[in-house]
């Protein structure tokens, strides 16, 4: 199994391009395009980033920030449909809810949502679609993206590496540094109405 290295990363939310910043970043190459339908979990107890994408269970933990407001997140779990049992006091866990009651031995994800998620009052299900347009530039990855939040459109940069400075430093030579730092996890519940 491939080591998991946790990352550092900056990311910014708006409603419209980020005007020099952005030319810069696409002058910098061609992009890789990818899309994506996603279905984010959030619950008002917990700041985990949990998350259904490619049928699996994708949970990840905030892990620390640093003095630049830099975030490391920390992948803890991917689980493929249907879930077992026994990985759900894990992603209840992650939750910070405690387990309901478990009438299956797996749950698909269409079982797992209705009968486990959506009953519970702090628990949210969250449809998001994305279009990422990715890059090298330094060494990080760096990122254009369009999403919706149950329908409700943003616009978000990011820059990602194992490394915090070189994070800061492309950050900085991308101009970036104005835009406040904001995360997928407040920038949703922000944008649903949800407590940070």
């Amino acid at each position: 199994m491939a080591e998991i290295i946790a990352r550092w990363e900056w990311r910014t939310f708006g409603k419209t391009s980020f005007g020099e910043s952005e030319a810069l970043i696409r002058g910098r190459g061609e992009a890789q395009v990818r899309k994506s339908g996603e279905i984010y979990i959030l619950s008002t107890r917990s700041m985990n980033n949990t998350k259904v994408r490619d049928d699996l269970m994708d949970i990840k933990t905030l892990k620390a920030v640093n003095a630049d407001k830099l975030e490391q997140w920390n992948p803890i779990l991917k689980a493929a449909f249907p879930l077992k049992v026994d990985v759900l006091p894990e992603v209840f866990a992650a939750f910070a809810v405690p387990l309901p009651v478990l009438a299956r031995q797996d749950y698909t994800l269409e079982q797992y949502v209705d009968e486990l998620v959506k009953p519970r009052p702090e628990l949210r299900v969250v449809k998001v679609e994305k279009e990422r347009h990715g890059f090298m530039i330094d060494g990080c990855i760096v990122e254009i993206a369009d999403v919706t939040f149950d329908g409700m459109p943003f616009h978000t940069v990011a820059v990602e590496h194992a490394d915090p400075q070189l994070v800061m430093d492309t950050v900085r030579s991308l101009k970036l540094e104005r835009f406040e730092n904001i995360n997928y996890l407040r920038a949703m519940k922000n944008a649903v109405g949800m407590a940070v």
